[in-house]
């Protein structure tokens, strides 16, 4: 692909679980930070070996999720100018960590957009009308084959489909999430070259399940326990698949598409529900 060797990642000097908002995380149940840095250490490794360079943005004390990268923003260029759409995330516990990235995306030259008004200091954003705005995660939306691929249920809200079209001026392409448990598509989703993705079937509403494949020349779908194994939460730089350990029909169908793959242990992240792509935002993105 034409993207993906350029990513934002966070450190994650403050990733803890203090709460539970998706089926993956148990406040009981502590990530190692140790264990997390040397893994969030590997992965940078990794994409620097594959021919990739990261930036590294630091995480806020009072954002413990940040470390999810993959959510922060939908980040683009056009005609020489950086651009971002901020996340307006659906719960409130993630919402402090918008203008923490923010702030970065300004003093690296990027044109801020927003789902909505930014002004609460609560950072729900509202309509002009004074409603709320519609939620949107930037973890369920893909560029991938001159469309932004989104999906809506669990996190981002089927009325931001067109909304994210009409803020980044690209087609835009709304998938119904049904499966708690894929609560952002980049858990369902992963393209990995200009004809080639993972799907998961059973992670969306069957008929957008369908209307997925129809958009994918060359699908490897997944089933659902290997979707919720991460398979689906990989980075691609260039002819390398970077993320979980996969099995062994994954990898020949990899190989036999030219692609490598390398697995990473970031199970301390998993923890609380991502893995390699949540972790990584790509940055070179470019819309024509």
């Amino acid at each position: 692909m034409d993207w993906g060797r350029n990513y934002l990642l966070v450190d994650p000097e403050h990733f803890r679980i203090d709460y539970r908002i998706n089926p993956y995380m148990d406040p009981t149940q502590q990530p190692d930070l140790a264990r997390a840095r040397a893994q969030w250490q590997s992965l940078i490794e990794a994409i620097d070996a594959a021919g990739g360079s990261v930036e590294v943005l630091d995480q806020s004390p009072d954002c413990p999720d940040m470390v999810y990268a993959m959510n922060l923003a939908q980040v683009w260029t056009r005609a020489g100018q950086r651009h971002a759409l901020l996340s307006h995330m659906r719960y409130p516990q993630r919402r402090l960590e918008t203008p923490a990235v923010a702030e970065w995306l300004t003093e690296h030259g990027y044109q801020l957009h927003w789902i909505g008004t930014p002004e609460l200091a609560d950072t729900t954003q509202l309509d002009t009308d004074g409603s709320p705005a519609p939620h949107f995660e930037s973890g369920d939306a893909f560029w991938w084959r001159d469309e932004l691929i989104i999906g809506h249920g669990p996190r981002s809200q089927a009325a931001a489909v067109d909304r994210v079209g009409a803020i980044t001026g690209v087609p835009t392409v709304g998938i119904a999430i049904t499966h708690p448990a894929m609560f952002h598509l980049d858990l369902s989703f992963c393209p990995l070259t200009e004809t080639a993705a993972l799907v998961c079937p059973g992670a969306f509403d069957p008929a957008d399940a369908d209307a997925l494949l129809a958009r994918v020349p060359d699908p490897i779908t997944l089933g659902v326990d290997e979707a919720l194994d991460f398979a689906a939460n990989c980075i691609v730089v260039g002819d390398t698949v970077l993320g979980p350990r996969l099995d062994d029909r994954l990898i020949k169908e990899l190989d036999s598409r030219g692609l490598r793959h390398v697995a990473l242990d970031l199970s301390e992240f998993q923890l609380s529900g991502g893995s390699a792509r949540c972790l990584s935002n790509p940055l070179d993105i470019t819309f024509s």
